[in-house]
């Protein structure tokens, strides 16, 4: 077993990763860090449990740290749901330490050497862990993206063979994505709010350099653009998008490379049966009936139309968040990066 921590575990992230991870088969929690506030205490007298499972009892007992570099010195690799405005230098504390960070904040995610990685899309810019380690660091930060950049990159993955330039996508995001006290209830029930900050920039580039090519240290960024309008609705989890690729090819030909798409990684205990799962219904995906498809990590899609148009849905914060980073670290062991 791989002793791991998880920094910044009391929040919605947090929980999600301490979820994930408590009866994992290659991973065990040995660190749990808040905020000072919290250090000494008990994690299960800490933390105000707010996820639709039970609590995992035998990880109650665990002591919560202080989130500082220092007080990790008996962990191997670390997750990362802190806020992006602190996770900055934690992280490259950590990786200069020696240990392995997969994160879910947003501080890293462009730098040249630093991969932004979803293990079925892009699993060869791991390689970027070299680049790191010739560059004098002794451990390493993998990220992943953005919530919806996932999931339309994920969507998008199985079209690769068509080539496209131009990709428009239209959000629809759980209130669980802004974080337990993200969204006032008084500002979005009966109502829908057409503004994420750094949302759409997010989905702009983000998606770019994961569909781009590895070219020896660097990423050269897909020749495509994206242009993404992010709205937060009335939904607890799962972001619903639209999106629009100028494939010219027939809806049936589509249809078909969703079926068919076998992602180029395998043996992963996060990795979902179907990654992308095509629904023929007219009214399907919906989040409150699709969202937990292969645990959380499957991306569904469906209405496919001339254009080419279709709707694509994933659970926010486990295929979105704590589980693509979970995923991330089964392929840097798979792959002997650790």
């Amino acid at each position: 077993m791989i002793r791991v921590g998880v920094l910044g575990a009391t929040g919605a992230v947090g929980q999600r990763f301490v979820q994930l991870l408590a009866r994992h088969p290659w991973f065990e929690i040995a660190a749990l860090t808040a905020s000072e506030r919290s250090a000494g205490k008990r994690y299960g007298d800490v933390v105000n449990w707010r996820l639709d499972v039970p609590f995992p009892e035998e990880i109650a007992d665990i002591p919560v740290r202080p989130t500082d570099v220092k007080n990790l010195s008996d962990v191997d690799l670390v997750f990362s749901a802190l806020p992006a405005e602190v996770a900055g230098p934690v992280e490259t504390a950590c990786a200069q330490a020696g240990l392995a960070v997969c994160s879910n904040a947003s501080s890293h995610r462009m730098d040249p050497l630093v991969p932004l990685v979803i293990p079925e899309v892009n699993p060869d810019h791991l390689a970027l862990i070299d680049a790191q380690r010739d560059a004098g660091r002794d451990g390493f930060i993998v990220t992943n993206p953005n919530c919806s950049t996932i999931i339309m990159c994920l969507s998008l993955a199985p079209l690769r063979k068509f080539g496209w330039t131009d990709v428009r996508v239209a959000t629809m995001q759980a209130i669980s994505g802004a974080g337990f006290q993200g969204v006032p209830a008084m500002g979005i029930y009966d109502n829908v709010i057409p503004f994420i900050g750094a949302e759409e920039q997010k989905m702009e580039t983000e998606s770019l350099k994961i569909m781009g090519s590895l070219d020896g240290t660097s990423v050269r960024p897909a020749p495509f653009r994206v242009s993404a309008s992010c709205h937060r609705v009335p939904v607890l989890d799962g972001h619903t998008m639209a999106v629009w690729v100028d494939i010219g090819e027939t809806p049936e030909r589509v249809k078909k490379a969703f079926m068919e798409f076998s992602p180029p990684v395998s043996g992963l205990p996060m990795l979902p049966e179907k990654p992308v799962l095509l629904l023929g219904e007219q009214d399907r995906p919906q989040p409150r009936l699709d969202r937990n498809r292969g645990n959380g990590m499957t991306v569904t899609v469906g209405r496919v139309r001339e254009g080419i148009r279709y709707v694509a849905l994933g659970h926010n914060t486990i295929r979105g968040a704590a589980g693509a980073s979970v995923l991330n670290a089964e392929l840097i062991c798979k792959e002997k990066y650790l």
